[in-house]
């Protein structure tokens, strides 16, 4: 037996240890000396040659064959040559019949049928080139056959291909859902999505890579091998874009997110980025998103849909927008037109770079930038409008180009020109802010100062009196000329400025009491004084910056102020509704400043003058 095939007392075996070429050069052996395998195996022939077939797993030896017999040459001329092609062998089985024979001691045998034997036909196969791929139950289908037959006996084995690398979802938070989304009592939502943008966390696993695996080898009829393509291979880091990373962890090379935010993926390079801003290409409607609660910013290119409602932060709208938007800051920008809908800001500018038509627009703590707006309520702490038709608009600043109908209410109002628009009226209302709170007390300082001024006025009067007596007054000039060494007096004449001193001593008590009492006054009146001034600087900051600049009066225009307590903010914050009815009522107090149809303004808030030192 040929190194690697064993005979043993139940069949002959093949070691399966050595390798696949000594082993087919063994059983090549076998066929090339005239011999073949009796009861062959020869599933177990093609797993032990080229490791076609179900894993046999650790075995040292493989059952082949029961026997090795020689193949009798008589019956080696019942087999014909196969007709191969490409990829397949043909063979024509039929019946056979052995001719009739004469025995040497004339005994003549008839002719008779023969069959053909599986075992012998492989061996034959294998000498003729025909080493792989043999349907054996095909072969002995076709031999028990009483009929002509022509089959594809034998055929190539095609390489299996391997599995490319390729990437799996290993995360759930990947997917929208678009079922209605259930609110916290139990109710269903039917106006909003479950998770339409999916939100990423910080440190997520995202995406795993399954590395790829080589394919099998095929093999042709005469057993030679047939590599398969190489897998392809892939490199995760080209697939992360920003907010992501490609990290080898212990089970595996994974895209991981770095940020947390929403996740977007560009159809081009596939690349897989974690924002903080959410890009939309199909707009707002029931359709597409429903309502969307978005705790990020958000860019939308589609229109929103009237009944739509849009909260987050830093929201874009390059469409249309007609339902309406909500932001908890940041800005908002829309690049077309607000129809029927609103905006309301808590913190941060609104900008509408189209028309605003029939719609409410707040910014409670930001500007307010609108192109054209009509039949609308404004609000914002700056206001500008380059066109404005039948508008309530309030705001710290208010600027305006035209203004046609419009009522406007603002501490610092401009209005290049304005007008009524059929039957509505153009009205102005600068804010003033109501500071009467300081008026009792100014009136109160006034007086005591006044009270002041005319005591020390009649206590220099009485004074003035005083020294101008002949005595007095004589007294008073030797007295100052002697202070200042002007005169210097004899024994005599001291004795006679005694005199005098003795006769106007009621006097200059008089006097000396007068000018403690004017000091003293004056100094009270200089206190009183600079209060007044501080309490009249309060007022004046409390009441703060009121202007109106109207270029031009293009009609019947009237201009107002208006007083209000507390800070605008809280006339700004008035619903819609109250604002309207505020701006568009009678007015009650305030100074009426202008009233005309044409004409200009240019009126200032005027500041209480200091009092005069």
């Amino acid at each position: 037996m040929p190194i690697g095939l064993v005979k043993r007392a139940d069949g002959i075996y093949i070691d399966v240890g050595m390798s696949q070429a000594a082993l087919t050069a063994a059983v090549a052996q076998v066929f090339a000396a005239g011999g073949y395998f009796a009861g062959l195996d020869y599933a177990a022939l093609m797993q032990a040659l080229y490791g076609v077939g179900p894993d046999l797993g650790a075995v040292q030896a493989l059952r082949l064959a029961d026997a090795v017999r020689v193949f009798d040459a008589a019956r080696l001329a019942l087999y014909k040559p196969p007709k191969v092609s490409l990829a397949y062998a043909e063979y024509t089985f039929q019946p056979l019949y052995l001719e009739q024979e004469t025995l040497p001691d004339g005994t003549v045998i008839p002719e008779r049928p023969v069959r053909l034997d599986i075992d012998e036909f492989v061996a034959d196969m294998w000498n003729k080139g025909i080493r792989f791929g043999i349907d054996v139950a095909a072969v002995q289908a076709a031999m028990a056959s009483p009929r002509a037959e022509r089959i594809t006996f034998a055929t190539d084995l095609e390489p299996a291909p391997g599995r490319d690398a390729c990437v799996v979802e290993v995360s759930s938070d990947l997917h929208r859902s678009d079922a209605p989304k259930a609110r916290a009592d139990g109710r269903i939502d039917l106006q909003s999505f479950q998770n339409r943008f999916p939100q990423i966390k910080a440190n997520m696993r995202l995406l795993k890579k399954e590395p790829c695996a080589p394919g099998l080898p095929g093999f042709d009829l005469a057993g030679r091998r047939t590599e398969p393509a190489p897998p392809k291979d892939l490199t995760l880091r080209f697939l992360a874009g920003e907010g992501t990373e490609a990290r080898l962890l212990d089970d595996g090379e994974y895209l991981v997110s770095t940020r947390e935010g929403f996740l977007s993926v560009d159809a081009k390079s596939n690349r897989i980025s974690v924002t903080d801003k959410i890009v939309s290409l199909e707009g707002v409607s029931g359709r597409t998103t429903g309502n969307l609660q978005l705790a990020g910013a958000y860019e939308e290119y589609g229109d929103v849909q009237e009944q739509r409602d849009v909260t987050g932060t830093d929201i874009t709208v390059h469409g249309n927008v007609y339902g309406n938007i909500h932001s908890r800051g940041g800005s908002v920008a829309l690049g077309q037109n607000l129809v029927g809908g609103s905006v309301h800001s808590v913190a941060g500018a609104v900008r509408v770079a189209g028309v605003a038509s029939n719609a409410i627009v707040y910014a409670a703590d930001g500007a307010v930038t609108i192109q054209r707006a009509e039949n609308c309520v404004i609000s914002g702490v700056d206001v500008s409008i380059e066109e404005a038709s039948n508008c309530e608009i309030i705001g710290d600043t208010v600027r305006v180009a035209l203004a046609e109908g419009c009522a406007i209410a603002g501490r610092n109002v401009e209005v290049e020109s304005a007008g009524p628009r059929r039957r509505t009226e153009m009205v102005i209302y600068v804010l003033v802010k109501d500071v009467t709170q300081f008026d009792a007390e100014i009136a109160d300082l006034e007086l005591r100062v006044a009270a002041l001024a005319q005591a020390n006025a009649d206590s220099q009067r009485e004074l003035d009196r005083i020294a101008a007596l002949p005595d007095v007054r004589r007294y008073l000039a030797l007295a100052a000329k002697l202070r200042t060494q002007e005169l210097v007096l004899t024994p005599e004449q001291g004795q006679h400025l005694r005199k005098i001193a003795g006769a106007v001593a009621e006097e200059m008590k008089a006097i000396q009491k007068h000018k403690q009492d004017l000091q003293v006054g004056q100094t009270q009146h200089k206190l009183l004084g600079d209060r007044l001034a501080r309490v009249i600087e309060q007022q004046a900051e409390a009441a703060g910056i009121a202007r109106c600049g109207l270029h031009l009066a293009s009609g019947e225009t009237m201009v107002r102020t208006m007083p209000f307590a507390a800070d605008t903010a809280a006339l700004r914050q008035l619903p819609p509704k109250e604002l309207k009815q505020r701006l568009r009522g009678t007015p009650s107090g305030g100074q009426l400043l202008f009233a005309d149809s044409a004409g200009s303004l240019d009126w200032h808030l005027t500041a209480r003058p200091r009092p005069a030192p």
